[in-house]
């Protein structure tokens, strides 16, 4: 590569393809399907499929329970299987355009319990860079697998999911050496700008042709916080929207302060995260993590249940595969939303769906192992409790100052140590902070045209 920046979209691009080169984008969609490591799939970073349309699925009522539209983003199709790949190059690119990485001469670190991690390995392949994936070593294999592939190293911490804190003590020695520069999902803010324009305006463009066209509550279960991002973009544009942040019961961080194991994977991380904009934040909601992998056997094995309680063949079939645990984490967390809003038929909740099941099947083997029984009455069962009897139990209020407040000081006790002042920690209880990072990718995107 000779030190040259890498040849990659800007954030224009990956939220609207239809502008990049029609060549460029033709070869992009070509290799999407052909070549997963040709560089040129930098050009698929973006919600939208071929003909423009971002990739969406809009729940069937007799799965949700309710009368309102439950409409899940797909992050399966981007390269590499996972949304996180658009964080993971955003960070890259701005640290390329800015001169702080180069090619040749750094290594990158990725701090991440799994699909940063991916995003990481494989974007590193693809802009020809040696990357290390720091991660807890009792994630799903599937993941350390994928990694491997596209080529990183692996650096394990031990404890699970919610000992992230542990990962981030490596990646800060591993940082010790200049040659190390890491892409620091959790506090480095190009990936809120990722989120925030490309998947936000997404978001408001998957409801136009749905129900009232608006979008009445974004839920998104942080890992990084950089998703939830997407929300200060849908309320700048609706601005009733209610933003809700979900995490497992087990580990309540936000909402107690509680921590502990569980088992979704890519959330709950102990933490409140540098980058994650509380100002925006109105509820905290809690999701069993049982329930999250029970919910993912239902959508993945059982088919015909659904189609028992009333759903369609068509649409039970368009479910499968479009799901890890998080994803169901999200759904169960829309419904439970739509419950305690009051939400009504036209009325749109938005959430996503980080993956798809290709890198959970250890998971449920584990459930499988872990459960005396899983007949078809007890999918049944499982189907009628999780997703049909999803309540308001376990939905805390955000909107209040005290509250913020509690946010705040989560935010100091975890980033002090990690070497932050607390001037910057408190330019962050301002609007203007995060509109001005935001103001910021009219810059990037020109840098990135005039360097490629």
């Amino acid at each position: 590569m000779g030190g040259k920046i890498p040849f990659g979209p800007t954030y224009e691009e990956m939220l609207y393809p239809e502008k990049i080169d029609p060549e460029i984008r033709q070869k992009a969609l070509k290799a999407l399907k052909e070549d997963e490591l040709d560089p040129i799939n930098l050009f698929n970073i973006t919600w939208k499929d071929e003909n423009n349309k971002v990739r969406k699925l809009v729940l069937p009522p007799e799965l949700t329970g309710v009368d309102a539209n439950i409409v899940v983003l797909l992050g399966r199709y981007f390269p590499s299987g996972s949304h996180k790949v658009g964080p993971a190059y955003a960070t890259l690119i701005e640290g390329c355009v800015d001169g702080v990485i180069r090619p040749g001469e750094h290594t990158i670190l990725g701090p991440s319990t799994g699909n940063f991690g991916i995003g990481v390995a494989y974007i590193c392949r693809l802009m020809g860079y040696r990357a290390v994936v720091i991660m807890p070593d009792s994630m799903s294999s599937e993941r350390y697998e994928r990694i491997r592939k596209y080529g990183a190293e692996l650096d394990l911490t031990p404890g699970t999911e919610s000992d992230v804190i542990l990962t981030l003590k490596r990646t800060y020695e591993l940082k010790k050496d200049p040659k190390n520069f890491a892409l620091a999902q959790f506090e480095l803010l190009p990936n809120y700008r990722f989120h925030r324009y490309v998947t936000g305006n997404s978001a408001i463009e998957a409801v136009r042709d749905v129900g009232n066209g608006r979008i009445a509550c974004f839920v998104s279960a942080p890992g990084s916080a950089g998703t939830i991002g997407a929300g200060d973009e849908i309320k700048k544009v609706f601005p009733e929207c209610k933003v809700a942040a979900l995490e497992p019961y087990e580990c309540s961080t936000l909402a107690t302060g509680g921590r502990g194991q569980h088992r979704i994977e890519g959330i709950g991380d102990k933490m409140c995260t540098l980058i994650h904009n509380v100002l925006n934040t109105d509820f905290v909601v809690l999701i069993h993590d049982d329930d999250c992998v029970k919910g993912l056997k239902i959508i993945q094995d059982g088919t015909e249940i659904l189609i028992k309680m009333g759903v369609k063949e068509e649409k039970a079939l368009e479910l499968k595969d479009n799901f890890g645990i998080s994803g169901i984490c999200n759904i169960i967390g829309a419904i439970k939303m739509a419950k305690f809003l009051r939400l009504g038929p036209g009325d749109n909740v938005v959430t996503i769906a980080t993956d798809g099941f290709d890198r959970y099947r250890s998971v449920l083997d584990d459930l499988e192992r872990r459960t005396l029984e899983i007949t078809d009455f007890v999918l049944e069962r499982w189907f009628r409790d999780i997703f049909l009897r999803a309540n308001e139990e376990y939905i805390y209020d955000f909107r209040k100052p005290e509250a913020k407040e509690r946010l705040f000081a989560q935010k100091e006790q975890d980033w002090l140590p990690f070497g932050y002042t607390k001037e910057y920690l408190d330019a962050m209880r301002s609007p203007s902070f995060w509109e001005d990072e935001y103001a910021k990718i009219k810059e990037y995107d020109e840098k990135i045209r005039a360097l490629r």
